[in-house]
């Protein structure tokens, strides 16, 4: 068979590559060696969400009479939850299923080698294998748990991010290393199930990518929660011996041996690029990543590769521009190259966390003279009424020409917010002109203006 597109991987650059070189009129297939939507849909983003809400249900509730409503008790179902969690993921699945119908798109079941000459072999379940050729292949094959040395994963007692979606029942004591997105998140929510939860932070931050005042205001929320969080330390290493896990982290202090039911490996991901024939057809990767152009061309023509196995930030929404304009190029039209310095990204613990841009630190580094104009949710009405005071809205203006140059959250819905920051910046707003955009009230996103005024000594409330 012989298209004018295939894609291999069926993620959120994936798909929406093949969507898009559809609606173009390409004939196009997409390659699946497991679920349609890849690890975000299936294993990721969805139903992490879901898991939270669940969390988030049962806070709520357990906090009813702070709204002045009584409820005797509570019991937080888990493997209810955990099923809720799937059926999520599985109806996302299934409506990728109807988007490639819907766009005439061939779905291949199988496991994709690249060869030369833009062919492509498929292993099927039954192990035969079907070659196809196509005028043009994009790689999407996304990324999976990175495992340390130290911390081997054998998906019982230390796990990845997968196992830690679907446990069969719930631990009493757990411990998360790393404190980035997976890591914060799956904190947040076996804490709120009521696992005695412990974070170990190799930096001396925790969410050490956010600006440094967020990172301390999500550190004093989640000691405030009832979790243990231990920056600047290692995990040495992991005794799963006995019944559970004795856990030695080197802290600033010396040697610490925590015992637990389980380690979650949060530790960040691993490219999917071996055994899919780079080698053989002779494209380039470094440090674990494909080399690309602007457009995601890689160094042999006709093969391109998006998503989490090119330099980047790995999240689904980078993953999908990257797709609509790798495929938008290879059809001749005029596109830009993605501004990496303006993609936002969301971290969805409780308090949520949201940026987009320079932090402080990195905006002065650059030789940029700031205004910094910061508004806390303890001065919102909505914040208030909401019962969500913790955080703030945190932005960073060039004092020059009024740019903005970085949008830092941390609250309640923040990750609902930054959109507003990331259409600021690239439609080169000014802060003056941010503050005198009427936000309505009362309303969380009024701390956006707010925060704006705050920066150039105009602030009301506060």
């Amino acid at each position: 068979m012989s298209y004018d597109l295939i894609v291999v991987g069926s993620g959120p650059g994936g798909y929406v590559a093949a969507i898009r070189a559809s609606q173009l009129g390409m004939k196009t297939a997409i390659i699946e060696k497991a679920e349609l939507g890849g690890i975000c849909l299936n294993w990721g983003c969805i139903p992490t969400k879901a898991l939270l809400k669940s969390a988030s249900v049962f806070e709520y509730i357990n906090h009813a009479s702070d709204f002045g409503i009584n409820i005797k008790s509570a019991d937080a179902d888990f493997p209810a939850i955990i099923k809720r969690s799937r059926e999520v993921a599985n109806g996302m699945s299934n409506g990728i299923q109807f988007l490639m119908k819907k766009n005439k798109i061939d779905v291949i079941k199988g496991t994709a080698k690249l060869k030369p000459g833009k062919k492509i072999d498929v292993t099927g379940d039954d192990k035969k294998v079907t070659e196809y050729t196509a005028t043009n292949i994009i790689i999407a094959t996304g990324a999976r748990s990175r495992e340390l040395p130290n911390l081997p994963q054998d998906g019982k007692k230390i796990i990845g991010y997968r196992e830690a979606m679907s446990l069969p029942k719930l631990p009493k004591k757990m411990v998360v290393v790393g404190s980035g997105a997976i890591g914060s998140e799956f904190a947040y929510f076996y804490n709120a199930m009521g696992v005695d939860v412990t974070i170990v932070e190799f930096l001396p931050n925790i969410v050490p990518l956010e600006d440094e005042d967020v990172s301390k205001q999500l550190e004093r929320s989640f000691k405030k929660a009832g979790l243990k969080v231990m920056t600047s330390s290692s995990v040495e290493s992991v005794d799963t011996k006995g019944t559970g896990c004795k856990v030695t982290v080197k802290t600033k202090k010396g040697e610490e041996i925590i015992d637990c039911d389980i380690v979650l490996s949060a530790v960040g991901i691993k490219s999917n690029i071996e055994n899919i024939g780079l080698e053989e057809v002779g494209i380039v990767t470094d440090k674990d990543k494909i080399i690309v152009n602007d457009y995601y061309q890689t160094n042999i023509p006709g093969y391109f590769a998006i998503g989490d196995v090119v330099p980047g930030p790995a999240l689904a929404h980078v993953a999908s521009a990257e797709g609509i304009i790798c495929v938008e190029k290879i059809k001749g039209m005029h596109v830009e190259p993605l501004d990496y310095g303006n993609i936002p990204g969301c971290t969805y613990c409780s308090p949520e966390v949201a940026s987009v841009g320079m932090t402080e630190k990195a905006a002065k580094e650059a030789g940029y003279e700031v205004k910094v104009g910061k508004f806390p949710f303890s001065a919102s009405g909505k914040a208030s009424a909401a019962g969500h005071k913790d955080g703030f809205v945190k932005l960073i203006f060039d004092a020059k020409y009024g740019e903005l140059l970085g949008g830092h959250m941390i609250g309640y819905n923040v990750t609902e917010m930054v959109a507003e920051l990331v259409a600021v910046r690239k439609l080169e707003t000014t802060g003056h002109e941010l503050i005198k955009t009427v936000h309505p009230h009362p309303t969380m996103s009024e701390a956006v203006m707010e925060a704006a005024a705050a920066a150039y000594d105009e602030v009301i409330h506060m």
